[in-house]
């Protein structure tokens, strides 16, 4: 299965009721999964309102926002796992607060060789994390931060040869 996250962008921007979020929202697709993160108004607080206060109250908004679309964005989630043949998460983001809220832990295998596994082993002795798994996800998303334009370029290539095979010629 080969769909692109503009292709599950389109569809979802012809499924998703308008007044879901504030805007499109962002589309991740992997595998495994199709991650969709819609933007909400953020609550009306007092100008110069204390920050924690602020935070409660888009914690709050979230979880409404949660409670009250739960129905619409099952209905949404199955019908795009059918079409696409992933599981779907969910995600808002409410001023400065985000969340997701349903999210994959897909197993992966590796295979480490003892100066790695070392690696991950000190992580967990300081408390870096909780497990080799937790040490190898920090491991990894720290590596996406620091090389994000690299990561970006490389996958705008690999959407350019998806379009590529998709207007080639299909064999039987």
């Amino acid at each position: 299965m080969s769909d692109t996250a503009a292709e599950v962008s389109g569809w979802l921007a012809g499924r998703l009721p308008d007044e879901l979020f504030v805007g499109a929202p962002e589309v991740s697709v992997d595998r495994e999964e199709i991650t969709i993160v819609g933007t909400i108004a953020a609550p009306d607080t007092e100008s110069g309102a204390d920050p924690a206060t602020v935070a409660q109250a888009e914690a709050g908004r979230i979880a409404r926002f949660r409670e009250t679309t739960r129905d619409q964005r099952i209905e949404v989630a199955r019908e795009a796992e059918h079409r696409f043949d992933r599981k779907v998460a969910w995600g808002v983001r409410c001023g400065e607060s985000a969340q997701l809220f349903t999210h994959l832990a897909v197993p992966v295998m590796t295979r480490l060789r003892q100066p790695q596994r070392q690696v991950l082993d000190t992580l967990v002795s300081a408390g870096v994390a909780r497990s080799r798994a937790d040490a190898l996800a920090w491991c990894v998303k720290l590596v996406g931060q620091h090389t994000d334009s690299w990561l970006t370029e490389l996958r705008t290539a690999m959407d350019r040869v998806d379009e590529v095979r998709s207007t080639g010629p299909v064999v039987d």
